[in-house]
């Protein structure tokens, strides 16, 4: 197996992780995103939008990282991420869209203006983040009620949908709005929780 991938990119993150909860190693090839790699010819070959990760096994090839953790816990042995009952079934999948249609967008645009804009030495665009911080908040006032009576996004066990949600709630805390996650009594358990596992700590070294 093979990860074409960036160390900090949130979806490499997501496949790593789901690799370390697995207890599975894969060859991991960095595309550098500075020098603009993700954008070569010899890349976009393999992946035609042109962005990150790309995964290879023994022959077959695939792209979008929602889809690739899905193949992953399907595909290896070690400890299911996928819930076996369909209502948590569901509530994996819901917690998946919700985290790609409105949670990650939102926290996003956070991040890259005051996580990723400062390292390159620019200036945040304060109405980005203002936005942002709009659509967050919203979508964590969700998450936190569901928390109320459930341990995990998809219910009483770990799963994909936690590991979707890891990246995004990692960069969070590192910006002056950390707070959206650690106020809501609940988001902040769960958080403590997943972000303390040791396949994350492995991720993020």
């Amino acid at each position: 197996m093979k990860v074409y991938g960036h160390p900090f990119s949130t979806c490499t993150r997501k496949v790593l992780t789901t690799l370390a909860e697995k207890g599975h190693e894969a060859q991991f090839v960095l595309v550098d995103l500075m020098k603009g790699e993700h954008k070569a010819p010899q890349y976009t070959a393999k992946h035609p939008f042109g962005v990150i990760p790309f995964f290879e096994d023994d022959g077959f090839t695939m792209y979008e990282s929602r889809a690739i953790i899905r193949y992953l816990d399907a595909k290896l042995p070690g400890p299911k991420l996928t819930p076996s009952d369909l209502p948590s079934l569901g509530r994996m999948e819901q917690w998946l869209s919700v985290e790609q249609s409105y949670f990650s967008p939102s926290s996003m645009a956070i991040i890259m203006e005051m996580f990723f804009k400062p390292m390159r030495g620019e200036k945040p665009d304060m109405d980005k983040v203002s936005k942002g911080r709009d659509g967050t908040a919203k979508a964590l006032d969700v998450v936190d009620r569901a928390l109320m009576a459930q341990a995990y996004l998809a219910g009483d066990t770990f799963s994909l949908a936690d590991i979707s949600w890891l990246p995004y709630l990692q960069y969070l805390s590192a910006t002056p709005h950390g707070s959206l996650i650690t106020e809501r009594p609940h988001v902040k358990w769960w958080w403590e929780r997943i972000s303390t596992r040791p396949s994350w700590k492995k991720v993020t070294g």
